[in-house]
């Protein structure tokens, strides 16, 4: 139960519940996914690539053996649950049940996004662009950006469905940049919209601050940011994101519980970037 639910034990109050700000999910649809897992792990295919010979006419054929492998990732179980009296419901006005299917779902949410975070964090070998780019120390500019694409390209990665999760603080940042808010250089309305969906390619996802962890920063300011491609990344899920209401007699209560069971990991590291920037 909500302990501090008895504070709207009042007679007259408005009964419009207001949630603290939050995040939802964010990051859903931006990686292959795998659902309704069966055991503890998931595993996403990979196929190696192959350079073509010349053929020798009566020569016989040779094979390039190209190598095929899976990438596992582990599932982890997740649960977000809070108690509701019934006692303590009568003495409000409106229905708190309600209100914690929305608290703790959204909570869920969150951390279907921070397992793709983290799978993105502690995938190794990746393309990195220092906060050097664009001058010294810097936050996110157009220069990190466009040389985030340049590593992407190298890679032969395909132009369609790459993403680009960074923090409030970089945006902010971004749009003091002529490049990414004149529409001598785009056609967004960046300016008038506070914020950048899309910028040199890629789908722009921005995150603020999350209890979950987020985006992670270290202790010099520098926050890592991702420029990926939706097939380098993977996501698996045994149990979907689901939320239940149950009576508990011996606690007079509703208990509300969202959970989850799921996991990520990176397929391939050539389809990741890693964006360091500082903030001031």
């Amino acid at each position: 139960m909500a302990v501090s639910l008895s504070t709207n034990f009042t007679t007259l109050f408005d009964a419009e519940v207001k949630h603290a700000y939050q995040a939802a999910q964010d990051l859903m649809g931006t990686c292959r996914s795998r659902y309704g897992v069966v055991g503890s792990t998931v595993q996403f295919p990979k196929m190696a690539k192959g350079a073509a010979t010349l053929r020798i006419p009566q020569s016989d054929i040779v094979p390039l053996n190209i190598v095929a492998s899976n990438v596992s990732a582990s599932l982890s179980d997740f649960v977000a649950a809070e108690y509701t009296d019934v006692f303590d419901q009568s003495h409000v006005n409106y229905n708190e049940r309600q209100e914690l299917v929305y608290t703790l779902s959204t909570a869920i949410g969150r951390r279907a996004d921070q397992i793709k975070l983290d799978a993105l964090t502690a995938a190794s070998g990746t393309g990195t662009v220092a906060n050097s780019i664009g001058g010294s120390n810097t936050n996110l500019n157009v220069a990190k950006i466009r040389e985030a694409g340049l590593i992407l390209n190298t890679k032969n990665v395909p132009k369609e469905n790459r993403y680009l999760v960074v923090h409030a603080d970089g945006i902010a940042d971004l749009l003091s940049e002529t490049q990414a808010t004149s529409v001598d250089f785009t056609t967004s309305k960046n300016l008038m919209d506070g914020g950048v969906s899309s910028f040199l390619g890629f789908n722009i996802i921005t995150l603020g601050d999350r209890d979950e962890g987020g985006l992670a920063k270290d202790g010099s300011n520098d926050r890592t940011c991702f420029a990926f491609h939706k097939d380098s990344l993977g996501y698996g899920e045994s149990i979907a994101q689901k939320t239940e209401i149950n009576y508990v007699p011996e606690k007079t209560s509703w208990l509300v519980t969202s959970m989850l069971s799921a996991g990520a990991t990176a397929i391939d590291v050539d389809g990741i970037v890693k964006i360091t920037c500082r903030e001031s």
